[in-house]
């Protein structure tokens, strides 16, 4: 896998991989930069939540889940000073649908957190990472909320 960046001006950049897509990557006006793309560390966040997102959708598909919604969310904090690295994150699977099955779903972040999703394993190296899910009902309502823990 090859990437690259290519520089604007100032602090802004344009990302591209051999995929041949390409997003801006920016910096703060605080900084001296035009605030216009995202910024680096936010693409980890972003890789870490659609790495484990691709899979848990897939298994729960294969599983015949009949998902109506579905969102990762990633909260993940990070420390004070330079260089600000992430010291813990929570994934947050939130899933909507009918009759979802709670077994499918923490077999399915089971099989992304331990087989799956390189970024998660890679990742979780380095930092902790709790993973939350959230099931909710066709309108919305939350039905139940669990934590999956890896076996120690």
């Amino acid at each position: 896998m090859r990437a690259q960046v290519t520089w604007k001006n100032g602090l802004s950049f344009e990302a591209s991989a051999d995929t041949g897509f390409t997003l801006p990557l920016g910096a703060d006006s605080s900084v001296g930069g035009a605030n216009d793309g995202f910024r680096p560390l936010e693409l980890m966040a972003v890789s870490l939540a659609g790495c484990t997102a691709m899979d848990v959708i897939s298994i729960l598909r294969k599983k015949q889940q009949q998902v109506t919604g579905f969102e990762v969310k990633v909260h993940a904090d990070q420390q004070g000073e330079h260089p600000h690295v992430f010291t813990q994150a929570v994934i947050e699977y939130h899933l909507r649908g009918q009759a979802l099955e709670e077994a499918a779903l923490r077999r399915a972040i089971e099989l992304s957190a331990l087989k799956y999703c390189p970024a998660q394993a890679m990742l979780s190296r380095v930092f902790p990472i709790s993973l939350q899910y959230f099931i909710y009902d066709l309108q919305g309502a939350l039905l139940l909320q669990g934590e999956w823990q890896p076996p120690q």
